[in-house]
Order: C-alpha cells, then sequence, then structure tokens
C-alpha cells in the first residue's frame, strides 16, 4: 500500500459536508500532521501551505462501517482463511478481534478504495463471542481495542433462546461476583463460575460502563428482553441487526440505546425478522434513536454507501444518512475525533467527483490519518491486467 504523508495542506473549493447536516460550498479544509486544523470559506493559509484543488468536488468524512468481519476473513470457503467463527464455548468473552486481524489482508484496499476509512470488526458466534476492536484502514494497529463486547440473541439451533438469555444473566452474575472476590477466586474459595478467568475478566469494562455490549438480536421480544437485562446490570447497550426494533423505537429512545442495522433487508429473513421493513431507518430516526448502517460483512463493506443510498429511496433524509455512516458509527465506538470534518478531527476524509450516494460517484482522493492513501487494489489490478487480451492467432 503506497501513502503520501503531507504535513501541511488544503484542500480548496470543494463542497464539504459538515457534522450538522450543513454543506458548505467553496470552501477549505486545512490539514496538519493528521488533524484537521480549520474548515471553513475564509481559512487563512499559513506560509508553506500546499494546496490541492477539489473545485466541484464533494468533500465527507470518511465512512466507518460499525459492524463488520473485516480482516477476519480472506476466503469464506477456505477455513484456514476464515478466522470469523472458531467455534467451542458459547461464552468466550476473552477472545479479542485484535488477535485475530489482518492488517495486510487484500480485502481491505478494495473497501477503502470506496470511501470507508475506518471499521469494527469482531467475531461471530456462540453466545458471547469476544471483543471488537476498531481500525483505520491504513494503520495495522486498532484505534481502540476492546472496542465492545459482542453477543448474540435468538433462535437457536441448539436449545432455546431462553437458555441463551440464562447463560448470559449467569455469565454477567459471575462476573459481577469475581470482580467483588478476586481474592477468595484465588484461593479456590468461591463456588465455580460458569465462565473461565480470562472470560470473566473481559466482562468487567462491559460491568464498568467503559465498553458497550453489542447485541446481534433482531426479534422485537429479544430486544424487550436485553433492554431489561441492561437496565438490571448497567449496561451500555448497542443493537446489532434490530431487523424488528423498529417497533420498539420509543423505549430505545428512552433507553438512548443506539441501533446498527442494514436498511436493505427489508424482508423476513427468518422467523426472528418476520417484522422486517425497508424503512426501519426512518422510524427509528424520527424516535429520536440513533442509527449507524453497516454491510454485516467483510468483502462487501464496500457498498455502505449504497446501502446508505438505499435508506434514503425508504426515506431518510440525505443528512441523516450521512450521519448513519460517519457521526453516529464514530459517537457509538466512542470515537469522537473520527466521522466529522471539523477542527481538531482526525483527517480521515474522502473526495468525491459527486454526491457519494450516487453509484456513479467515484472517490478521487482518500486521506487516512492525513495520508493520502492509494486506491490501487487488486481487483482493479486484475481488470488492467486482462482489459485487453492479445489476439490469438
Amino acid at each position: 500500500m503506497k501513502t503520501i504523508l503531507l504535513t501541511l495542506f488544503a484542500l480548496t473549493g470543494a463542497s464539504v459536508h459538515l457534522e450538522d447536516g450543513s454543506v458548505l460550498r467553496d470552501a477549505t479544509v486545512l490539514i496538519e500532521n493528521q488533524r484537521i486544523v480549520a474548515v471553513g470559506t475564509d481559512v487563512k493559509l499559513p506560509p508553506g501551505t500546499r494546496k490541492i484543488d477539489a473545485s466541484g468536488k464533494t468533500i465527507t468524512a470518511g465512512f466507518i462501517d460499525p459492524a463488520t468481519t473485516l480482516g477476519l476473513v480472506e476466503i469464506s470457503g477456505v477455513a484456514k482463511s476464515n478466522d470469523i467463527d472458531s467455534g467451542g464455548d458459547a461464552v468466550r468473552s476473552a477472545q479479542r478481534a485484535d488477535d485475530s486481524y489482518n492488517p495486510h489482508s487484500i480485502v481491505i484496499p478494495i473497501q477503502r478504495a470506496h470511501g470507508v476509512t475506518t471499521v469494527h470488526t469482531a467475531h461471530h458466534g456462540g453466545l458471547l463471542s469476544g471483543s471488537g476492536a476498531v481500525y483505520d484502514l491504513a494503520n495495522p494497529d486498532p484505534v481502540r481495542a476492546p472496542a465492545s463486547m459482542n453477543a448474540s440473541i435468538g433462535g437457536q439451533k441448539e436449545s432455546s433462546r431462553g437458555t441463551h438469555i440464562m447463560m448470559l444473566r449467569q455469565a454477567l452474575d459471575d462476573a459481577e461476583t469475581y470482580s467483588r472476590r478476586k481474592a477468595d477466586f484465588e484461593r479456590n474459595r468461591v463456588r465455580q463460575f460458569s465462565a473461565s478467568r480470562l472470560d470473566l475478566e473481559a466482562l468487567q469494562p462491559v460491568l464498568r460502563g467503559e465498553v458497550p455490549l453489542h447485541v446481534h438480536v433482531n426479534r422485537r421480544s429479544d430486544i424487550r428482553t436485553m433492554l431489561k437485562i441492561a437496565s438490571s446490570y448497567g449496561i451500555r447497550l448497542v443493537i446489532v441487526g434490530g431487523a424488528e426494533a423498529w417497533q420498539e423505537a420509543r423505549a430505545l429512545a428512552e433507553a438512548k440505546v443506539p441501533v446498527i442495522l442494514n436498511p436493505i433487508e427489508n424482508q423476513p429473513a427468518s422467523f426472528d425478522a418476520i417484522h422486517s421493513r425497508g424503512d426501519a431507518a426512518a422510524i427509528l430516526t424520527n424516535a429520536g434513536v440513533k442509527v449507524a448502517i453497516s454491510t454485516f460483512s467483510a468483502h462487501d463493506v464496500r457498498k455502505l454507501r449504497q446501502w446508505a443510498g438505499n435508506a434514503v429511496r425508504a426515506g431518510l433524509t440525505h443528512a441523516h444518512a450521512l450521519h448513519a455512516i460517519t457521526t453516529h458509527p464514530a459517537d457509538i465506538l466512542g470515537l469522537p475525533d473520527h466521522g466529522r470534518v471539523k477542527s481538531g478531527a482526525v483527517a480521515n476524509l474522502v473526495v468525491w467527483s459527486g454526491d457519494p450516494f450516487e453509484a456513479s460517484s467515484k472517490v478521487e482522493l482518500l486521506l487516512i490519518r492525513g495520508s493520502v492513501t492509494s486506491l490501487d487494489h487488486r481487483q482493479h489490478r486484475l481488470f488492467q491486467r486482462y482489459r485487453t487480451l492479445p489476439v490469438q492467432r
């Protein structure tokens, strides 16, 4: 991957989408040492500033996909390249996504070339599948890890959903007891816990409210149950999937629980998602719920803007759709300096040829932490290589 680090430079003449939903025309974005220094129509440039003409272009914050498996899988059908679900115990909260993440995955540049600069990635499987991590897609080290604890609730092939909810309560109860009686645990003076020491340790930041619990759940009744559990344990809850979350929009808004969803899931995919609908993002947003959009994938992260565009088609405003892939996922993931074009923010920016939600628009310049990042990737190289085939004689 090629990056070009510019110490002090400015993008000039562009239409810039701001955090409040407004658009500045013929604006300048001044960047120094990986951060945005100033944004406006009358920015005074210091001596020695390098100018990059972006006249007629559109600038947005880099897009953030908040629920992916990017970096954990190369080829889904090849077991040795797929670290999404390692199997094993239902409770594996000690599993860490940053232990499995491959920053050199050939899948990453493809997604990056479509304006995605940051992702949250996490394992799947079991009841508690472990902690997720956040990465800027040009750096090998996580921006934040752990960034979440991930759980799955819903219809099960084995046992019942009630059993899994009971196991979740038991794990949280055990983690609370463990936190109070670590010394007794070390002396073997406590009852046997349902999870290992490492699993119980991994749940401590969740119980302290430092790390949110991301629960992959779709059915309305399960969402109501999770709201009760989160309230009783004082947990910061995030609903992931949320096919039927729109039916509990008022309760979610009152509890200030955000929802990460896929707006193109507008048909029943299972008995847990019978009441899926395409305008769920708009309904939740209008009720006051913080909504983020995700592709829930690795190889399709590049379609994030297309998913947001579909949410606009289904009733979400353009500004809210942009929030759903920039500021809102940044807030959910605890990244106040990401997903925004403002002074002090990390310079993760995209210069577009037009409206980013238009399929014909292209990324013309990509900045990750102030570095101009290559848009090249394997698919593009293969296309160029075989674009013209030699004549067979």
